[in-house]
């Protein structure tokens, strides 16, 4: 079985745990690393992650992979928020940060610069559009070798 079937057969049965629970699905992801491989679930909710979502979503998705059986190697599975500062691959990464502060750095030069850090204006499959001092800059989506949000510090 592929890395991409693993994944998508993954999401199909989290997602009706997390509506179960009031959490949505930020990413899947079933990667080696050194000798073992990682079934990963990111999941999030407005107002934050607990551990106790965490142990819940875990328990009940191993108890659906186990049901199903169709991953054909051992494999660890971890369920945990993405973090303050998750990563954004996908288009609805960056459909869903639109107006959030972001880090961005990329393969080749964009005005002289390989890394940005202002507010994600748009974002779609083929680039996105960042808010930085005023300005407005396009980033082709083929040119960004990373992206992620910032951690802003809450007032108050």
């Amino acid at each position: 079985m592929k890395k991409s079937e693993i994944e998508d057969r993954t999401r199909e049965l989290i997602l009706p745990i997390l509506e179960k629970e009031g959490l949505q699905l930020w990413d899947v992801e079933y990667v080696k690393e050194g000798q073992d491989m990682y079934l990963r679930a990111y999941i999030d909710k407005e107002d934050g992650v607990t551990i106790d979502d965490c142990v819940t979503v875990s328990r009940a998705l191993e108890s659906e992979l186990d049901r199903e059986d169709f991953i054909p190697d051992a494999y660890i599975l971890e369920v945990s928020s993405p973090g303050l500062t998750r990563p954004l691959r996908k288009t609805v990464d960056f459909t869903r940060s639109i107006g959030k502060l972001i880090e961005v750095k990329t393969y080749q030069p964009v005005n002289g610069q390989k890394e940005f850090e202002g507010v994600l204006t748009f974002g779609d499959d083929v680039h996105i559009t960042l808010e930085i001092e005023g300005e407005t800059l396009d980033i082709e989506r083929s040119n960004l070798a990373k992206a992620r949000l910032c951690y802003v510090e809450k007032e108050g």
